[in-house]
């Protein structure tokens, strides 16, 4: 079985560096310089990530899956 993957960027500008990414899925997000950064650019999707995308207040994170659909934050 090959396992779902998921590519996760961050726009730099609009990141506001609250931080609720990196609590909330803190294996795969972290601040840098106040500024949200991926740990790894792909990851096996998890539901913490995605949860991270829907909770940041500015959505300045994009999840999508291995086809490039968006994932989160929903529409």
């Amino acid at each position: 079985m090959v396992s779902d993957h998921w590519r996760i960027s961050v726009d730099g500008d609009t990141c506001i560096g609250a931080g609720i990414c990196a609590g909330t899925a803190p294996a795969a997000f972290r601040l840098v310089n106040g500024v949200s950064t991926p740990i790894h650019e792909t990851v096996d999707a998890d539901d913490a990530v995605r949860a991270a995308a829907e909770s940041c207040p500015v959505e300045a994170i994009t999840v999508r899956d291995r086809k490039g659909a968006v994932i989160a934050p929903e529409p």
